[in-house]
């Protein structure tokens, strides 16, 4: 939606020649082995996004789509009357399912997350054992402070590691502010949970197997059940993943990663985002023009 940047930021202009940050995304994922790219988009601007975005991709990846809508829910539920917001980052993988059936990866198309994630991404999938159980999945894992904004509060999943590399638990924590040192995340209450930045945090960039879909579906409906009614409410990726562990059904391997991440969370953040791009650029990481 884009409500803290003021417009849709995954089609804005990053890259020297217009790039999107997408646009990055998916010369990543192809340069990394990749085979298929999933949009999952709003029904309402299908044609501008195929236009302005999913055509450029024609003839270098197989291309689909998926669309996220408030009332893709479960029998037996509904809407409430007068809730306009999404149901969150888990539902829209969710509405991917009829349209995904290989191991596949996860990521927010405003954040870029730089080559050597998507690689260790690629090497993980290929080379899983997909019929075991507990379904064995991954996530990529930042230092909090390598994904902050110099312009107001974000939201980040604090994670837990255990000794074997694999996910524990993870926290959300939705109000994390930069400090000079460190950060801190500022409770609904105003109390303070200060934090020393070198926390690893997910940037929903995650592996899984199709098998993932049941337990979203069983998931989202213990989450409407209990907060559906809520105007705000959202069900968010870390959150599902934090349940999948803790039950056992799943385990999550964190796979660290040395490149960068950035993001556009404000609109104050896109001269960071331009000029980290063209820095990367310059050093010969990307070519000039992506699709040329």
């Amino acid at each position: 939606m884009g409500s803290r940047y003021g417009g849709l930021k995954q089609m804005d202009s990053m890259g020297p020649n217009g790039e999107t940050v997408m646009d990055y995304a998916v010369f990543d994922a192809i340069r990394s082995g990749f085979g298929k790219v999933v949009f999952v988009i709003r029904r309402d601007f299908e044609e501008a996004f195929k236009e302005g975005v999913g055509n450029r991709f024609s003839g270098q990846i197989e291309v689909d789509y998926a669309f996220q809508s408030l009332d893709a829910l479960p029998d037996g539920f509904g809407v409430p009357p007068g809730r306009t917001k999404p149901w969150g980052t888990a539902h829209a993988i969710l509405t991917a399912s009829k349209v995904v059936a290989d191991p596949f990866a996860v990521i927010n198309a405003d954040d870029f997350y730089g080559r050597d994630a998507y690689g260790q991404m690629a090497r993980f999938l290929l080379n899983l054992q997909e019929d075991i159980t507990p379904s064995p999945f991954c996530m990529v894992g930042f230092p909090l402070k390598n994904t902050l904004s110099e312009f107001g509060t974000v939201s980040r999943g604090v994670c837990d590691i255990g000794a074997d590399g694999g996910l524990q638990s993870v926290t959300e924590l939705t109000r994390i502010e930069k400090l000079m040192a460190g950060a801190r995340h500022i409770e609904a209450d105003g109390s303070e949970i200060v934090l020393s930045g070198e926390e690893i945090v997910s940037m929903n960039m995650w592996g899984f197997t199709p098998a993932v879909f049941d337990y979203l579906e069983n998931l989202f409906r213990q989450f409407l059940a209990s907060r559906g009614v809520e105007m705000q409410s959202e069900f968010y990726i870390p959150f599902a993943v934090d349940d999948m562990v803790r039950q056992g059904s799943a385990t999550v391997q964190v796979l660290r990663t040395s490149g960068s991440w950035f993001g556009v969370t404000y609109k104050e953040d896109r001269d960071h985002v331009v000029s980290a791009i063209a820095a990367l650029v310059d050093r010969g990481d990307y070519p000039d023009q992506l699709n040329s």
